[in-house]
């Protein structure tokens, strides 16, 4: 009974992502900050995390640069002049989720 259950469970959430594949990507980026970003930033990325700053509304390009390389786009002034944050590159297929996410309403 378990077994036919998540089978049954699996088949949904495969039919919702073929359907809304704007919804998957916004709840992979979920996920991702959730398990990923919280431990600095806010669970709310509207607001200021106890060591990251908020992070709502960042650009493809921010994101990018800072999960990526730990780093800040050309002209980019931080919103904190700490520099704590480490390079995550095994999220670099997760970056386009992370940025859905981010930029939801």
């Amino acid at each position: 009974m378990v077994v036919a259950v998540a089978t049954l469970l699996s088949a949904c959430k495969k039919e919702s992502e073929v359907s809304n594949p704007q919804q998957a990507l916004y709840d992979d980026g979920k996920v991702i900050y959730m398990s990923r970003c919280i431990a600095c930033h806010n669970p709310d990325p509207h607001q200021v995390g106890s060591v990251g700053p908020d992070v709502y509304g960042s650009s493809r390009e921010l994101i990018e640069a800072r999960v990526l390389r730990a780093e800040y786009p050309t002209g980019y002034k931080p919103k904190r002049e700490t520099h704590l944050m480490v390079a995550l590159p095994d999220l670099k297929d997760k970056v386009e989720a992370l940025y859905s996410f981010l930029n939801s309403k």
